[in-house]
């Protein structure tokens, strides 16, 4: 399957028109990566479609961290090729934000809120990196769009997990990227916390953006999300949430172990 078209195909006996993905903003082809002699990710293809919001949903140990960061060129892949709006990764790099796991920082490191959220406009500060009136202001809207605005000037680690993560969804937002790629954002997060990222997410996507999250609740993948990979080291489907999100494919993606009464819960489409 090619970024430009996408076959028939067949779903719950239903087919499905071809979607034309030419402007895909991201499109991975055969990712291979290894942290050894057993491949992380095995012939991986992912093709987020303008506009979406898209989750990368798996076991753990499926590789779903690996394929975001090996898309990113954080960790080196054995083979495959990557797409972002048409062109390499380091010409659309400024389209580009990534939030990371929270558990990945060093939250002991002495740096103020405001800080964080201006080390997301480095490309913007130049050589000397020198902090104008407009980059200042630039980070406070950001950080008043997650409700982070009232701790400018709080020691990053003196937050809780909640509002640690906010804070740098503020830092990609100050970006004014196209694509925004975020590793488990959700994960050890308050209701509140998850409500205003999803919220924030949500109105990214209105706009005009594309988002991809690594997700680990299957419970809220139909309520926030209308895009879908399911990957056990390999994919085993990706596609509309309303036809690839589907107790098949999640038994098939988790090797059987998820309880049925468990699939009942999710309440999956028709």
């Amino acid at each position: 399957m090619c970024a430009a078209t996408v076959e028939l195909i067949a779903a719950g006996g239903r087919t499905i028109a071809p979607r034309d993905l030419t402007d895909s903003p991201l499109v991975v082809r055969g990712m291979t990566v290894s942290y050894g002699d057993k491949p992380t990710i095995f012939s991986v293809d992912m093709t987020v479609p303008p506009r979406s919001m898209m989750a990368i949903i798996g076991p753990n140990g499926a590789g779903k961290s690996t394929l975001m960061k090996a898309a990113l060129g954080i960790v080196p892949r054995l083979s495959g090729n990557v797409e972002v709006f048409g062109t390499t990764l380091a010409k659309a790099r400024r389209r580009v934000a990534y939030v990371p796991q929270r558990a990945s920082v060093d939250w002991d490191f002495p740096t103020r809120v405001i800080d964080v959220v201006v080390m997301g406009l480095y490309r913007q500060l130049g050589l000397l990196g020198a902090v104008r009136r407009r980059h200042a202001e630039a980070a406070r809207a950001a950080l008043d769009r997650v409700g982070m605005a009232d701790f400018a000037t709080r020691q990053i680690g003196q937050l809780s997990g909640g509002q640690q993560q906010r804070v740098f969804l503020a830092r990609a937002l100050a970006q004014d990227a196209d694509l925004y790629l975020l590793d488990e954002p959700f994960a050890g997060v308050d209701a509140a916390t998850e409500r205003a990222v999803i919220d924030v997410l949500k109105s990214l996507k209105a706009d005009g953006r594309a988002v991809v999250c690594v997700h680990h609740d299957l419970a809220s993948v139909i309520d926030y999300f209308d895009e879908v990979l399911l990957l056990n080291v390999r994919e085993i489907a990706e596609g509309p949430v309303a036809t690839t999100f589907t107790a098949e494919n999640l038994q098939a993606t988790y090797g059987g172990r998820l309880a049925t009464t468990h699939i009942e819960q999710l309440k999956l489409p028709a």
